[in-house]
């Protein structure tokens, strides 16, 4: 009997001790993480919006691919070539980027709510189709409310489904290159307005 007694008390000792160790483990690696500099330590969900961003460009067309019957403006702030501020923040990291303009249309502007046909989430107020990525459009601009079928694939889903027009605009659009704070380039973006753009500062 003692000598079972005595075998117990040794199995707990040694459990005790190996919890010991692994909690004492576990607070070292707290304590060191603490203890890292302030411009070392790597907020929580950093790590998962740089992934979201890259994602959400790398499903960005990029092909510069532009409706047959979308004409170029005649008249237009800015043109090809001419380096501007992006005021917009359709996706991450375009705010406050530097870009370069590929193209300028006159046509009407669409913000939209739509599903995307590849089951992905509910996409609100979207900026931005225009008339000519409408399927069979009509003659004069759509009003708020109006459901309308996308022609276009500015992002992948987009093809095909079902829009609502939460709010329209006839302005010029611009496609345009830019280049994320990060430094990730963004080719033939479509698509910003006249009012989301500001000449570049470094222009002379």
């Amino acid at each position: 009997m003692i000598k079972k007694l005595g075998y117990f008390v040794g199995v707990f000792v040694l459990l005790m001790g190996l919890y010991a160790c692994n909690n004492e483990s576990d607070i070292d690696e707290n304590e060191e993480r603490n203890m890292l500099p302030d411009n070392e330590q790597v907020p929580e969900g950093d790590l998962e919006e740089d992934n979201q961003s890259e994602q959400e460009h790398s499903d960005h067309d990029e092909s510069g691919k532009i409706p047959k019957d979308l004409k170029e403006a005649e008249e237009s702030t800015y043109t090809a070539g001419d380096e501007v501020t992006i005021t917009a923040s359709h996706m991450p990291g375009m705010e406050g980027a530097s870009g370069k303009i590929v193209g300028a249309y006159d046509t009407t502007a669409y913000m939209i709510s739509y599903q995307p046909t590849d089951g992905g989430e509910m996409v609100e107020n979207h900026k931005w189709i225009i008339q000519e990525e409408i399927n069979n459009p009509n003659k004069n601009p759509y009003q708020v409310g109006d459901e309308v079928t996308i022609n276009a694939e500015h992002m992948e889903g987009m093809n095909g489904a079902t829009a609502t027009i939460e709010d329209g605009i006839e302005t010029t659009v611009y496609m345009i290159d830019y280049v994320t704070e990060s430094g990730e380039e963004v080719k033939n973006h479509k698509w910003v307005t006249e009012e989301e753009l500001e000449p570049n500062s470094n222009e002379s």
